[in-house]
């Protein structure tokens, strides 16, 4: 017969008053939770539907300026958060390149891109300025906090399609 170790002993009541403060604890930490969702949900994202490697590039307006950004360059059939917290725009802007077969995702926002990665505040005189103008299409995102845009291929024919949906 073996002896009885620490591990194998029975809580003491001291025991349960540490266990109990430790399960308040942990209840006021979910409570917390509920009310403070995390802001890891709150994001803009990207995903490349495609069979191929896509550089994309963003288009919105902060607190002072519009800015675009880019580029972010996502293999085939992954997605990455390309702004993350909360949206604090409605409108975002997405320009994306196909750089496997060629073909994009364009609008007719224009704004101002250059060929290397690129932080550029400001839309307008994009080739007085040096920069590429570039044309994006608008995501309107209602005002939600999080949002998903999907870059897809329905047919390789076609230049693909871009769809986007609240989180």
């Amino acid at each position: 017969m073996r002896s009885k170790t620490s591990s194998d002993a029975l809580p003491t009541p001291s025991s349960h008053g540490t266990l109990r403060r430790a399960a308040y604890a942990g209840l006021a930490v979910a409570a917390l939770a509920m009310i403070f969702p995390s802001q890891a949900s709150a994001e803009l994202r990207v995903c490349n539907k495609t069979s191929s490697r896509v550089g994309i590039a963003i288009g919105y307006k902060d607190d002072k300026a519009w800015k675009t950004e880019g580029w972010w360059n996502l293999p085939a059939s992954s997605c990455e958060t390309l702004l993350a917290g909360p949206l604090s725009s409605r409108y975002y802007y997405v320009y994306a390149i196909d750089y496997d077969r060629g073909g994009e995702w364009s609008g007719r926002s224009y704004m101002c891109t250059e060929e290397k990665t690129f932080t550029i505040n400001g839309v307008e005189d994009c080739i007085r300025r040096g920069k590429e103008r570039t044309g994006f299409f608008e995501i309107d995102t209602g005002e939600q906090r999080a949002w998903t845009v999907q870059l897809t291929e329905p047919g390789r024919a076609s230049l693909g399609s871009a769809s986007a949906t609240p989180q």
